[in-house]
């Protein structure tokens, strides 16, 4: 769209940079979008000579968040964000704008507010020795791992109180299901791919790999 603007081509506009001129106006998109995007009213203006108007405010409900954005309103990773993205609370609202997925706001709050495991805290109390119930071991797990994709089996035994292999289990289970959607939602995507964009360490993606490969084969 911004090559449009400019009456140039996309080669041109990668190669060249023209928005890079001083006093262009930035990027509505935010740091580290995979696409720039910029405000068209604003691009208008700079290529006609007119003063660039400041953006209004853009903290309503209705405000069109992009997956660094989302992430960010959530605390978690962009990777993190995507597997959430195909939740059925979220995938409806989405909205492309150039080509690039956006949701509003309010949609992504809701979500942050209604996710399972939101009020857990993700350690116990000092002191502490009962183990979580079995039952909550996976919820309170997903916790520590969107706040940290390379958590430890260490780190989750001390939030939770369970047992080595079962909090090995539930890590592997849940960066294997991860993955796996993925790889699902893009077919041309490798398991390494997945893991690197979900920001899983090389040492924690052997178990992982296993759970992928057989949601996959049931596929």
């Amino acid at each position: 769209m911004l090559a449009r603007q400019m009456g140039v081509a996309m080669g041109t506009l990668r190669n060249k940079k023209p928005y890079s001129r001083p006093g262009f106006p930035p990027p509505v998109s935010s740091a580290g979008a995979r696409t720039l995007l910029w405000d068209g009213d604003q691009v208008d203006a700079f290529l006609a000579g007119d003063p660039v108007l400041t953006l209004p405010p853009t903290d309503g409900p209705n405000v069109l968040l992009d997956r660094q954005e989302a992430a960010a309103e959530l605390g978690v990773t962009a990777g993190t964000w995507d597997i959430y993205a195909t939740d059925q609370r979220v995938a409806p609202s989405r909205v492309e704008v150039c080509g690039v997925d956006h949701w509003p706001r309010g949609v992504v709050q809701a979500f942050r507010d209604g996710r399972p495991g939101k009020a857990a805290a993700p350690g116990r109390p000092r002191g502490s020795t009962d183990a979580v119930p079995r039952g909550e071991l996976r919820t309170r797990a997903a916790v520590l791992l969107d706040a940290d994709p390379a958590v430890t089996i260490a780190s989750v035994r001390e939030a939770t109180g369970a047992a080595y292999a079962t909090v090995q289990r539930a890590l592997a289970d849940l960066r294997g299901e991860r993955i796996a959607l993925l790889m699902k939602a893009d077919r041309t995507m490798s398991f390494d791919r997945a893991a690197d964009h979900l920001g899983y360490p090389p040492a924690v993606r052997r178990s992982a790999r296993t759970v992928t490969e057989a949601l996959l084969k049931e596929a």
